[in-house]
């Protein structure tokens, strides 16, 4: 679907109490950039680092080299992208900076080409109604939408700048953007490959409320570096396309779940489900192969704040050639712990380091370690579970954790703790000028629900500023993650749609 190039975008509407909350809090920052040569290696089929997808590169590092804001009198767009609902979870920017996301709907999710500066929506493409959505509808049991990472939230943007995305009919699509000549923008379906034959696809719908069979939905894609496109099921099959024959090879692992995305290196694929992490390559014909397996601690049962029972991490993939790292978290009951992997070579699979993190009895994450260098940071996600959860000025326990993997490999350190609470965000570190951001939420005893972007130093863990966004459960990002554009704007995606905060003056 094309729209006209003058499409305006529409404000996400704040709650009662905007106003009686502080705009801003803390004072602009300086940027000091992070020691060049960090970065995680370029994935040859992927967009360049920091453009590529929710992670931002295929080492899901969560880094970005663009600068971010620095709190010089930042400044806050929106655009509402539904009536109800509209989160727009990943984003992606192509080579000319427009943003490429898909914004989950009551009536499906939807691919879309927006402005950068207005967040207009200059083009949309609709995607198929998740089964889950109508099962929440039917049922009315909502937590089924929030529990569900299917149908394209996973996508990734290629090194023609075309999105590659598993839909929810077992279908993994391959579309390109274009202008015509009026100046309009419109999608087009590269390719379409074809998943059902390999997986089960009796799923809820609106002619077939009551299925006899299995429905997997497929949660993730991503390309290795050899250019096949392996993609992952919530019921734990693994499989990859050859892009140019369309030859598909599938395993599975029985007995567990996926509901993360994965990363990919030279040295192959690393995937966590719901019962151990993996490292996998793909043989020769393209059928994955288990290079290691370990298993950790998954708890005794799900916690508030976490999808399932077992890690709520995509593996976060770091270090140097000589010692490449593997990161994720357990879900050990007491206390969360952040494990560290060495990934290659005579000690591949070898457990690094154990750290416990957080209060005893209130910790978990559900998002992805943010990783550079031999550092890694971790935000507690215990208490969220989706946009109810925090209404009436309520949050959560929180808290941030800087760990460094010492240089010999020996173990790791806690470098840092900060008291920010961050209940569901996937947090960004800018390289450019050394600052984390997050998507966070205080207590308020009037009963208001005010949320900001903060940004955090990540050399100390000091709070910067903090920047107001909204007021409201449509301001709540609920699982969304925080992007960097190249323009140096912050983006994240909201329950009613996108926000975008940016410096307008120049650094101090």
């Amino acid at each position: 679907m094309a729209l006209s190039p003058g499409a305006q975008a529409a404000p996400i509407p704040p709650a009662p109490g905007h106003r009686l909350v502080p705009q801003y809090e803390g004072a602009p920052a300086a940027a000091h950039p992070l020691p060049a040569g960090q970065a995680p290696p370029q994935n040859p089929y992927l967009a360049p680092n920091g453009r590529a997808g929710m992670h931002g590169d295929g080492a899901s590092s969560d880094t970005h080299p663009f600068p971010g804001p620095l709190g010089v009198r930042p400044a806050v767009t929106s655009e509402r992208m539904a009536a109800l609902g509209g989160e727009c979870a990943t984003v992606t920017f192509d080579r000319a900076g427009r943003l490429l996301t898909v914004c989950g709907t009551f009536q499906g999710f939807r691919l879309k080409l927006l402005d950068p500066g207005s967040l207009a929506t200059l083009a949309e493409y609709r995607l198929p109604q998740r089964p889950s959505t109508v099962e929440a509808i039917t049922r009315l049991d909502f937590s089924k939408i929030f529990k569900d990472t299917s149908g394209g939230a996973y996508f990734y943007l290629d090194h023609r700048d075309r999105v590659v995305l598993a839909d929810s009919r077992q279908h993994v699509l391959r579309l390109s953007h274009h202008r015509s000549p009026d100046g309009s923008w419109h999608f087009s379906v590269d390719d379409d490959w074809d998943l059902t034959p390999y997986v089960p696809h009796d799923c809820v719908g609106w002619t077939n409320l009551h299925p006899r069979g299995t429905c997997d939905p497929v949660t993730s894609v991503q390309p290795d570096w050899n250019g096949r496109i392996w993609w992952v099921t919530r019921k734990g099959r693994i499989g990859t396309i050859a892009p140019d024959t369309g030859a598909v090879h599938a395993i599975r692992l029985p007995g567990e779940e996926i509901q993360n995305s994965f990363s990919a290196a030279r040295d192959g694929v690393s995937l966590v489900s719901d019962h151990a992490l993996y490292s996998l390559r793909a043989d020769a014909d393209g059928t994955p192969h288990i290079q290691w397996r370990r298993t950790y601690d998954r708890g005794t049962g799900g916690k508030p704040g976490s999808i399932n029972q077992g890690s709520g991490t995509t593996p976060t993939l770091l270090g140097d050639a000589a010692h490449p790292y593997t990161a994720i978290t357990d879900n050990a009951d007491d206390r969360m712990n952040v494990l560290v992997y060495r990934r290659t070579g005579t000690a591949a699979g070898r457990l690094v380091c154990k750290v416990p993190v957080f209060g005893a009895g209130t910790s978990t994450t559900d998002n992805s370690l943010i990783g550079y260098g031999n550092s890694l940071v971790v935000e507690n996600n215990y208490g969220y579970e989706n946009v109810t959860s925090l209404l009436f000025g309520k949050s959560v326990p929180g808290g941030i954790t800087r760990i460094d993997i010492r240089p010999d490999g020996s173990g790791c350190d806690t470098v840092w703790q900060s008291g920010e609470r961050a209940p569901s965000s996937v947090a960004k570190l800018s390289t450019a000028n050394g600052l984390l951001y997050f998507y966070t939420k205080d207590p308020n005893r009037l009963g208001i629900d005010a949320w900001y972007l903060t940004a955090v130093d990540f050399r100390t863990g000091r709070t910067r500023f903090k920047r107001l966004t909204g007021t409201g459960p449509l301001y709540d990002n609920n699982w969304a993650p925080i992007t960097l554009g190249p323009d140096g704007t912050a983006y994240a995606g909201v329950f009613n749609g996108l926000v975008a905060v940016r410096d307008t003056a120049p650094a101090p």
